[in-house]
């Protein structure tokens, strides 16, 4: 499994339309993605690590797929439909990272895991 991350750097004097972002676009991706998509999160960023340090993104979203190829065989068709609605919600520049996800489970999941190791 894989996670493909967008990241919308913290930026001041930028814009960022929460409402649209989560009412339209993260569902026009999913949907664009199709069955390749296997879920998908939205994070709003609230604070950093310090205290009253502002959070270092203002929004980051999570897709999960089963492999790099399967982002790329679904993305590359729909790249544009996708990456043209972002002036609808922001003038950032987002940053974009492909990881491999080692764990993905809730606490209880993870405290089942540790019992049976």
């Amino acid at each position: 499994m894989i996670k493909v991350s967008v990241f919308y750097p913290n930026q001041p004097g930028t814009r960022f339309d929460f409402d649209y972002y989560t009412a339209t676009h993260l569902p026009l991706v999913r949907d664009k993605l199709g069955a390749a998509c296997k879920g998908i999160a939205a994070d709003r960023g609230m604070a950093g690590g310090a205290p009253d340090a502002p959070a270092p993104y203002v929004a980051i979203a999570h897709l999960f797929f089963e492999s790099v190829d399967a982002f790329n065989a679904a993305f590359g068709p729909v790249s544009g439909d996708i990456l043209g609605d972002i002036p609808n919600y922001t003038d950032l520049s987002p940053v974009l990272q492909i990881s491999e996800v080692l764990i993905n489970a809730s606490r209880s999941e993870t405290e089942e895991l540790r019992a049976h190791s």
